[in-house]
């Protein structure tokens, strides 16, 4: 057993005891948590892409680019940074012609506003095409989103942007999902260096929830009829 810091052993016994029990759980489910983050890495291997590999020739392509949800700004008309930079790249992904359609997923009731609205509003103020968007307000976290793309979208072939601490734990899903998907990093220039650490911090134990969830076939919180508008999208644009 590690040896507690001397200010923690001037403390009375009843509360040292405390301290170390708390100190042994977090040690523990830091160490549990490494399992099923490495699993996601190992699962997401090969399928993980940064923006620069779309200038290549032989860069990530598909029909369809996926744009998972996230908080949006004060006022809630605007994405918040990292939102704003996933529809960014997803419109330029769609600008080089490495996809033909965007599906935008998030929560319509999102705790800061309704992120599919705002995520399709954004994608046509900076030019896109609104008959290449198709949104699906029920994507209420990651896991939802790729079995509703699959089920709910009929999506088999994909690519998937978020930021790079989201990236790998995004790919697994949706390809344990049954959709075989690449995932292109989304940059956030304007970040904060303390936001994107909370980030990779979060990430590293919402692997968890992700691998129950993929384990036991979760059905996703909002079940829907099959939709035919990604196909419609994908029949109206060349």
């Amino acid at each position: 057993m590690p040896r507690l810091p001397r200010w923690v052993r001037w403390m009375p016994r009843w509360l040292r005891r405390s301290v170390r029990a708390v100190l042994v759980a977090a040690l523990t489910l830091t160490v549990l948590a490494a399992v099923p983050f490495a699993w996601t890495r190992v699962q997401a291997a090969g399928h993980v892409h940064s923006s620069a590999d779309l200038t290549g020739p032989g860069g990530p392509r598909a029909d369809v680019v996926i744009v998972l949800g996230a908080q949006v700004a004060p006022g809630r008309t605007r994405p918040y940074t990292y939102l704003q930079a996933r529809l960014d790249t997803a419109a330029a992904i769609l600008a080089s012609g490495r996809a033909r359609v965007v599906l935008v997923t998030g929560d319509r009731a999102g705790r800061s506003g309704d992120e599919t609205a705002v995520m399709s509003a954004y994608l046509e103020s900076i030019g896109v095409d609104p008959n290449r968007i198709v949104a699906d307000p029920y994507g209420l976290d990651t896991y939802d989103s790729c079995v509703r793309a699959r089920n709910v979208y009929g999506v088999t072939r994909a690519l998937v942007v978020t930021q790079d601490h989201h990236l790998a734990r995004a790919v697994t899903l949706c390809r344990q999902a049954g959709i075989d998907v690449d995932g292109v990093q989304a940059g956030c220039p304007d970040c904060r260096w303390i936001t994107t650490a909370k980030n990779w911090v979060r990430d590293y134990f919402a692997a968890t929830k992700a691998a129950w969830d993929a384990w036991r076939d979760r059905p996703p919180a909002v079940s829907s009829p099959p939709s035919t508008e990604v196909a419609d999208a994908l029949a109206r644009v060349p």
